[in-house]
């Protein structure tokens, strides 16, 4: 199974599923990508997945394709925000 930059299997991406990703079967890779704000966010901030951001979850994050509910939960700041 492929994960995308953002953390969805590749398969379950919107995009993918549609057959219009920029990147055909290998998924999305950090890299400048007009059709994914978080693929170029990634590659402008050097790291391979979103969650591996320290400024994650963001406000490009909000752009989906996974809900900002859970990716504040896997980055545990929700629990932070509520001490």
């Amino acid at each position: 199974m492929k994960i995308g930059v953002c953390g969805i299997a590749c398969e379950k991406c919107p995009t993918m599923r549609k057959g219009k990703c920029p990147n055909g079967p290998e998924g999305c890779r950090p890299k400048e990508n007009r059709m994914c704000a978080i693929a170029t966010c990634a590659f402008r901030k050097g790291v391979n997945l979103c969650f591996e951001c320290p400024e994650f979850p963001c406000e490009t994050t909000k752009s989906g394709p996974i809900s900002y509910g859970y990716c504040l939960f896997i980055s545990g700041k929700d629990f932070e925000d509520q001490s």
